[in-house]
């Protein structure tokens, strides 16, 4: 039975896979950190080697690379762990942005700390952060979820079990998806706030602020990955112990019309009108 050390004491000359945070646009933002540990591990686990060479170039880092993307990383394994075995350091860097965030380099982790060699982050540019700062919404707490599911189906059934998080909710998507994702967002979440970035740390870096129907409206250039945030439900909590039902009938009490009472339902939940005017009428009220 294979045992895991529990305690790792990163800086105690063992053998170390390093994951290697790199610039999601503007080169100039990796860390002198960054460049040194890439300048002297004995290899370089890389997502798409083409890409990474251009960085490497950049910085005049001759190092020999290995292609390890989502599709061949168990593979690599092995590889991985002959390495650590000689005694040699190892790199491990994804196209853009921080390892095993959407992006691979989980199994290679996993294996080398399953077989006790040490795991040390070197950190850098994160895309989800930069958009969280700067989306004006509340940061604290939220919930980052990564791609949603790329068929629409599983991507709703997906967002049903998001829509009563009281969280901030925020996603990574890509350019020919963004707008169906927005509009199966504006469906089942409601027309909450939200904020989209694209093309972050670039010249043309670009964030959208508004509701979701006023960015669904405004978006008109579909190129590079976005990061998408999300207002999470506000009214959860304060109606939690209520039905649908009895929500539209506290109003009704209250002496609105059913009509006003299902609008101002759906969006103290943040949900769509005729979800609720359904789940109302279904009843036979």
């Amino acid at each position: 039975m294979k045992v895991i050390t529990l305690k790792q004491k990163s800086y105690d000359e063992k053998p170390t896979l390093f994951l290697i945070a790199t610039p999601i646009g503007n080169m100039d933002d990796i860390t002198y950190r960054a460049i040194e540990t890439l300048r002297n591990v004995s290899v370089i686990f890389a997502e798409d080697t083409r890409i990474t060479n251009q960085l490497l170039t950049k910085f005049q880092i001759k190092n020999k690379l290995i292609a390890s993307h989502q599709y061949n990383e168990k593979e690599n394994i092995e590889k991985l762990l002959n390495y650590l075995s000689n005694n040699e350091n190892v790199g491990l860097v994804t196209d853009r942005g921080t390892p095993i965030i959407s992006d691979p380099g989980y199994y290679l982790a996993k294996a080398a700390i399953e077989n006790s060699y040490n795991v040390v982050s070197i950190p850098g540019a994160t895309a989800f952060v930069s958009a969280l700062i700067t989306s004006n919404i509340e940061p604290l707490p939220f919930t980052f979820l990564g791609f949603l599911n790329s068929k629409s189906s599983k991507r709703k059934k997906e967002l049903e079990n998001l829509k009563n998080y009281n969280t901030t909710l925020i996603f990574y998507e890509s350019p020919h998806r963004i707008i169906e994702t927005l509009n199966d967002m504006l469906e089942i979440l409601g027309n909450r706030n939200c904020s989209i970035s694209r093309e972050i740390t670039k010249k043309f870096e670009e964030i959208y602020r508004g509701s979701i129907s006023e960015i669904v409206s405004e978006i008109d250039v579909l190129k590079g990955e976005f990061v998408i945030v999300v207002e999470g439900n506000k009214n959860v909590n304060q109606f939690s112990n209520l039905t649908i039902i009895e929500h539209v009938n506290l109003y009704i009490k209250e002496g609105l019309d059913v009509k006003e009472a299902i609008k101002k339902v759906a969006k103290d939940r943040q949900l769509n009108k005729n979800e609720v005017y359904s789940e109302y009428h279904k009843r036979g009220e």
